[in-house]
């Protein structure tokens, strides 16, 4: 289900005016000014000698935000990705430019509707509101009143014109909603544009779900790429009677805050921390990592224990702040000391779950031709000194002692791996086999007879 997501402005810490977005704007100048808010495109001190390293970068950016929004990635302000650009939407950046993970230090916040909105009753806006907060409250230990006069700790308003001395709404549509993490001033507020028609239903913007959005900023929480999140970035409507977090959501914000008591995790499955026990789920990557298996999916991670079947949760920026999602792809090499992980068109190396200097670099420094966009799986074959890449229907052999790609490839999946493929969602290697991740199994592939010798139900190595 596609939340109504919101739009939020929360900015980085760095001071500054938050440009307007004017979707009457040629194209091109459009979707740069696109950029430049929600992903850090910079247009600064690009000379005419420099045009094509503009429009590389351009398009390197364009590439980010459609996976980031779930778009086929194609480096062009093609017809879905400019309709995507003109979609109303939260105001704060897509990328975490937010250093740290602040968070409130304490279980009960308060909170002050100081301006209201001509749109709605006083008395809606307040149950609206309201609402929202209790769809936080019910997932975490924190509580939260609503004071009528003072200082509260988050401050509520609505308005068409500047605020906060540096920001600014765009009118209608685009950027409708804004808030801040948690802090000191004005940290944890909200400012909802008065240029909306704001509703209690389907009609204009919904103020409920764009509220749930914005107070999971107010929380500490960034831009979610899983479209069934709340916090996605852009505004969908959804009926506000049968809304719920998504396992993403509440995931990520008791990464923050815990779980309240007694919590019940809302799942299809028995257990609740384990999405991957739903038969359509499917893992992004897989990977060793020192004596364990780490399992990557969105912005999560899981780490299990060969031959345990419960695995810790985690999430992946809280190892790595500059993953906040979007692992595609991963292998280890020397018992899991050495891992790369890939995303888009680059790729990083960690040492001990440290991020090493150097990274990211290109997939194409590798040996990929320009054509290949992204790696869908990889695993090292330590017996061969060799790493496999698969994408798509088929695979390339690098050479790990050489650097280079083996000659000949790619070749085909299907064919020089008998019964896996030719889509494969991740794999990894222990113990002389490959372990191909399919949908809801599991291909257990011995490597010296090329055989493969087991298919086990993915749940079969989970507790579920």
């Amino acid at each position: 289900m596609k939340f109504l997501l919101l739009t939020l402005v929360l900015q980085a810490s760095a001071p500054g005016v938050i440009s307007r977005i004017n979707p009457k704007e040629n194209n091109v100048v459009f979707a740069e000014r696109y950029l430049k808010h929600f992903y850090g495109f910079n247009m600064r001190g690009i000379s005419e000698t420099k045009e094509k390293v503009n429009e590389k970068f351009l398009e390197n950016k364009i590439q980010e935000m459609q996976q980031f929004l779930g778009l086929t990635v194609t480096g062009q302000l093609d017809k879905p990705t400019l309709a995507m650009m003109h979609r109303p939407r939260c105001a704060v950046p897509d990328v975490n430019t937010t250093p740290g993970r602040p968070i409130w230090e304490k279980n009960l916040i308060t909170y002050r509707i100081r301006d209201y909105t001509t749109d709605m009753e006083r008395e809606d806006v307040d149950v609206a509101i309201e609402k929202a907060f209790q769809v936080w409250s019910d997932v975490t230990p924190l509580k939260f009143v609503m004071i009528n006069a003072g200082e509260a700790d988050i401050m509520i308003s609505f308005t068409a014109a500047d605020y906060g001395s540096i920001y600014r709404f765009d009118g209608k549509d685009g950027l409708i909603a804004h808030a801040f993490k948690p802090g000191p001033g004005i940290g944890g507020d909200l400012y909802f544009d008065e240029a909306e028609r704001w509703t209690m239903n389907h009609e204009g913007i919904n103020l409920f779900l764009v509220a749930v959005h914005e107070l999971g900023h107010s929380l500490g929480l960034d831009h979610s790429s899983d479209p069934n999140a709340v916090m996605f970035p852009i505004y969908t409507y959804v009926d506000p009677n049968t809304f719920h977090l998504s396992a993403d959501d509440i995931h990520a914000i008791q990464s923050l805050y815990g779980s309240p008591e007694n919590f019940q995790f809302p799942s299809k499955t028995n257990n609740p921390e384990a999405p991957y026990c739903d038969p359509d789920f499917h893992f992004d990557a897989a990977t060793r990592v020192g004596n364990g298996i780490f399992y990557f999916k969105d912005s999560f991670f899981w780490m299990q224990i060969p031959g345990n079947p419960n695995a810790t949760i985690g999430l992946i920026s809280y190892l790595w702040p500059n993953f906040t999602s979007g692992v595609q792809a991963a292998y280890d090499m020397e018992d899991g000391q050495h891992v790369f992980l890939f995303k888009d068109d680059k790729y990083w190396l960690l040492s001990n779950l440290k991020p090493q200097p150097g990274y990211p670099k290109s997939i194409h420094s590798l040996g990929f031709p320009e054509s290949v966009k992204k790696v869908e799986a990889a695993v090292y074959n330590p017996l061969l000194h060799k790493t496999y890449f698969f994408e798509d229907q088929v695979y390339w052999r690098y050479d790990e002692k050489k650097q280079s790609m083996d000659p000949g490839y790619p070749k085909s999946t299907i064919h020089h791996f008998q019964g896996i493929g030719p889509a494969i969602d991740a794999v990894f290697y222990y113990n002389r086999h490959f372990y191909f991740y399919q949908g809801h199994i599991i291909i257990e592939y011995n490597i010296p007879t090329k055989r493969i010798i087991g298919v086990l139900n993915r749940n079969a190595t989970f507790t579920c």
